[in-house]
């Protein structure tokens, strides 16, 4: 018989990325990082002359963090627990995105924080890298956890009878993203493990969503 299938994000899931990311241009590159709203561009600008940064610089900087600084990034309180007991019962696998050459590096630097799982890459929404993995594992159930609205609208969008999870465990951001249950295309918003760990067990394993 099949087994429950997880498919998790990582960055403001499982590991703390936007306030490192945040230091880091502060220290490297004299780029102020606040967030007062979803708009992630619009939330950089140069110390020097107040300048907002440009798509293409804003990229070219995420690429030399995940490139470089991974080693900075820490796992969100409780995150490492979760998913062993998740994994108990059920198949875990990690959905990020990040360019493909970036998967083994992903993985490692999860291992390294207690987190052992297989990791997808993807660009783009993620509905469609979603629903080949359900074709793949062809679970009894399955469960998508993301901090991103829009993925939880593909993820409705394209594989419907999945559980969503609308999750961020950085208070940074959590604060100022869209909310995917409010827009209805997650069946909860739930920002701490210790509170989501038994919402999930009671969904995959219990009752309905």
């Amino acid at each position: 018989m099949s087994r429950p299938l997880v498919v998790t994000d990582c960055d403001e899931v499982l590991l703390h990325m936007v306030s490192h990311f945040r230091d880091w241009l502060g220290e490297a590159h004299d780029v102020d990082f606040k967030l007062g709203s979803s708009n992630f561009a619009g939330a950089m600008r140069y110390r020097a002359n107040g300048r907002v940064l440009a798509d293409e610089e804003m990229w070219r900087l995420l690429n030399m963090f995940f490139d470089g600084e991974m080693h900075r990034q820490t796992v969100i309180p409780g995150a490492a627990e979760a998913i062993a007991a998740l994994s108990r019962d059920a198949d875990v696998v990690v959905l990020t995105n990040l360019q493909d050459h970036r998967a083994q590096s992903r993985a490692a630097q999860l291992a390294g924080h207690g987190i052992s799982a297989r990791v997808f890459t993807n660009q783009g929404p993620k509905g469609p890298a979603l629903k080949k993995i359900v074709d793949e594992f062809r679970p009894s159930r399955v469960a998508f956890i993301d901090d991103i609205a829009a993925h939880h609208q593909s993820a409705w969008d394209v594989v419907p009878e999945t559980i969503r999870l609308h999750f961020c465990g950085e208070p940074v951001m959590a604060q100022h993203i869209d909310c995917a249950h409010v827009s209805g295309h997650a069946h909860a918003r739930i920002d701490r493990w210790d509170e989501a760990l038994p919402w999930l067990l009671e969904r995959l394993h219990g009752g309905n969503a």
